[in-house]
């Protein structure tokens, strides 16, 4: 092969050196390192609309179709940017990776972007529509197109040591569990929003904050992180499978078809889940705003989350990471079960959300480590690594399914009835939702996840690339040397 010139020498080198995986790596790279940018995202997924609406009041631009339009048109953007990213990924040749140097540059951009978001000019309404429109897509279709492409290839290209490999999956997710479950479920709605209402200023200085603090915790996630399987072979040039190629070889591997369709399926399952976790709470598990139904709900899902972390890694060793996790959805489906008994009773809802937390840890801290066998083996089988391509499909189905599931959710309650809350003397009155639109937000809490998990269940029987990735990453070892 012909020697790759590296034209990326200025970039930063790595602070880890060691060929095994480091207590320091795990801390700082991650699951301090993430921190940053996943706050950020997980802030604005659940309160940048509410900023759109209460805050700029732009509900009633174009007769109400422009809060509907622009997201979507936005998120296709977004999907043509995850391919392009993908490619740009995979072609990318430099002594500290592939990923990583996109990490680097994510950091600035990603705080940058953050801010524009809310900095919204005080002008006509023109100009306001164009500063949206403008900065959601400089934020979500550039700046966290790059950070998340990059960021979720770090796991697969860490190491071949599967062991090794899935203590890293484990922390990377309780950076993920930690913020959306104590910080964005619980902290910000009980003590950040009842301070900053609907004070422009405030919102500005709050989010500023957050967004630059993504800036230096992604520069420790780039430092403290390395990609040991990138290289394997950064010295040699390699030649680039086009994107028809590419294609051609994962469509044909069951492996790879198996855990897109199972990434594709639970998010689909979870976004619909999340979408409609505050009307459940508001209209049928409690009243409107009541501030402990929702509380409660988030604290009994973040407590199975938190002893997952010393639980479930031991556990995929000893019994495999996918039969671990087909398991781990059958309590799901048992959990979900429990809670439609009495989907009104906060007792057996408590106790259902209880079990199925619990058995929804494995596909919360595995998945990456999965993922990453998958990648190995589809190296074994076409002499290529597929990652860019790979990392591209899962962002594309994180964007379909958000578009997906609300457009779904929203139109159901509006077939149903939905009637919408309304501001009498001053006070929030919200109204007593029909039995239909009840039915309606407890299918999409409760019934969409138990569908998707028996399907997931029957999807892992056919996903045991545990059994053959050991002597396959020997061969890729011995293949390497031969070349």
């Amino acid at each position: 092969m012909k020697q790759a010139k590296n034209k990326w020498q200025w970039l930063p080198k790595s602070k880890i050196t060691n060929e095994n995986v480091t207590a320091r790596e795990k801390w700082l790279g991650y699951l301090a390192g993430p921190a940053g940018a996943l706050l950020l995202n997980a802030v604005l997924a659940s309160y940048l609309n509410v900023y759109y609406t209460d805050v700029l009041k732009l509900t009633g631009i174009w007769g109400g179709a422009f809060l509907a339009l622009f997201p979507i048109v936005s998120k296709v953007i977004d999907a043509v940017t995850n391919v392009i990213m993908g490619q740009i990924i995979d072609r990318t040749r430099t002594g500290q990776g592939k990923a990583r140097p996109w990490l680097l540059l994510s950091a600035p951009l990603v705080a940058i972007t953050g801010i524009l978001l809310f900095t919204v000019p005080n002008a006509g309404q023109t100009v306001q529509v164009l500063w949206v429109m403008l900065s959601y897509n400089l934020f979500y279709s550039f700046a966290l197109t790059i950070y998340n492409m990059s960021h979720g290839l770090m796991v697969p290209l860490s190491t071949r040591n599967t062991e090794q490999r899935g203590s890293l999956s484990v922390f990377n997710n309780v950076a993920s569990v930690m913020i959306s479950g104590i910080i964005v479920a619980l902290i910000f709605p009980m003590v950040v929003l009842p301070a900053i209402g609907v004070d422009k200023a405030k919102w500005i200085t709050v989010m500023a904050v957050i967004s630059l603090l993504a800036l230096p915790l992604t520069l420790l996630e780039y430092y403290f992180t390395r990609e040991r399987i990138t290289e394997e072979t950064a010295d040699s040039a390699e030649e680039k499978l086009s994107i028809a190629a590419q294609l051609k070889a994962v469509l044909t591997d069951r492996y790879w078809v198996v855990i897109v369709l199972y990434f594709l399926i639970y998010t689909f399952g979870a976004n619909v889940k999340n979408m409609s976790l505050v009307y459940y709470c508001n209209y049928v598990l409690g009243t409107y705003n009541d501030g402990i139904t929702q509380t409660l709900v988030s604290v009994i899902g973040g407590i199975p989350m938190g002893i997952g972390i010393f639980a479930v890694w031991p556990l995929a060793k000893k019994f495999g990471k996918r039969n671990v996790t087909a398991v781990g959805f059958v309590l799901y489906v048992i959990g979900g079960l429990v809670c439609l008994l009495d989907p009104k009773n906060m007792t057996v809802v408590l106790i259902g959300q209880f079990i199925k937390n619990i058995g929804g840890l494995p596909c919360a801290y595995v998945f990456a480590a999965l993922m990453a066998d998958v990648l190995d083996h589809m190296e074994w089988k076409c002499g290529h690594r597929v990652d860019g391509f790979s990392a591209s499909m899962q962002s594309i189905i994180i964007t379909v399914c958000a578009g997906l599931s609300g457009g779904l959710f929203n139109l159901l309650l509006s077939r149903a009835g939905y009637v919408a809350p309304e501001l009498i003397g001053g006070e929030t009155v919200a109204a007593v939702q029909n039995a239909a639109t009840q039915n309606v937000i407890v299918g999409c809490f409760l019934g969409v996840e138990i569908l998707t998990g028996v399907i997931l269940i029957v999807l892992l029987l056919f996903l045991n690339v545990e059994k053959v990735i050991h002597k396959e990453q020997a061969e890729i070892k011995a293949r390497q040397k031969r070349q």
